[in-house]
């Protein structure tokens, strides 16, 4: 079931910060941060599971099973990216009930040709607009809670301009899409255009080193926009402290001056282990074997 916390969030027009996700320490991190939703990107999974780039590469199968398990192992809501729906509209039904099965909030799809590439990056070709209308039909319709959330995204922006993608998103809002995303705006002005132009919660795709502006959160909310994502935030940190500390550790041998780190004890309370040993505890004196 989807936690109805994030459509009651959405219908409060709260602003949703949601931090990207990309495997169960990211997750569980950014689980007890206290935000209203958690972003499985795809590029951070794809990259973190497979070691590839994200450009079709990943099946429906590698990412409903490590996005499932992010979510089943956090309380907050998650809203994970889901490509193109992995083919045709019989995919796609397959595909949103199989996020929503694997315990997933919501689910992301986009109007790419397959094989689909990483927004904000060049070479995105897009199917009709008519195409993906069918999609997010069939993929609202597929959901069985109501409470499941259907984003929709456009790639139309950087090959075929502003307006096709505004032209888009106001269509995939009408055909049932809850949230709607139109990837890389290329200027805060554009962004502006977007937020006056499409009746519907707007979501925002803040890149560190992509294509769109970096804003704060109150900003995007005065431009009209009921969401931001930050699929990136996480892995890039995480990859800049391992190259530091592997750096350092191949340079001096040791791991002594690395500063202070997350540290070892927070790491096993994080990963339940004192639930582990009080269970051990509480019964290590009626094992038999003990």
């Amino acid at each position: 079931m989807a936690n109805p916390a994030l459509r009651a969030a959405l219908a409060a027009r709260r602003f949703i910060l949601a931090p990207g996700v990309f495997d169960m320490i990211s997750a569980k991190i950014a689980d007890g941060m206290g935000f209203d939703c958690l972003y499985g990107t795809g590029f951070g999974t794809v990259a973190s599971h497979l070691g590839v780039a994200d450009a079709g590469i990943a099946t429906y199968t590698d990412m409903v099973a490590r996005m499932g398990q992010m979510a089943r192992g956090c309380r907050t809501p998650m809203i994970a990216d889901a490509d193109t729906g992995y083919g045709g509209l019989l995919n796609v039904r397959h595909t949103v009930q199989g996020y929503e099965a694997a315990g997933l909030s919501g689910i992301q799809l986009e109007d790419q040709e397959m094989p689909k590439k990483c927004g904000h990056t060049p070479g995105r070709r897009v199917i009709p607009a008519e195409e993906m209308v069918l999609k997010i039909r069939v993929a609202a319709e597929a959901r069985r809670d109501p409470d499941f959330l259907i984003v929709a995204r456009t790639d139309a922006r950087t090959t075929l301009g502003l307006e096709e993608a505004i032209r888009r998103g106001r269509m995939y809002g009408e055909a049932g899409a809850d949230i709607v995303f139109i990837e890389s705006p290329e200027s805060e002005a554009e962004m502006a255009e977007i937020g006056r132009s499409i009746d519907k919660p707007l979501l925002a795709n803040m890149v560190e080193g992509g294509r769109t502006p970096i804003l704060p959160a109150r900003r995007l909310e005065e431009l009209g926009y009921a969401m931001a994502i930050y699929p990136a935030v996480g892995f890039l940190a995480a990859a800049a402290a391992l190259e530091r500390a592997y750096a350092h550790l191949k340079a001096a041998g040791d791991s002594l001056a690395l500063g202070e780190s997350y540290g070892f004890r927070r790491m096993t309370e994080l990963m339940g282990f004192p639930e582990v040993w009080e269970f051990e505890s509480r019964w290590a004196k009626k094992d038999p074997a003990a």
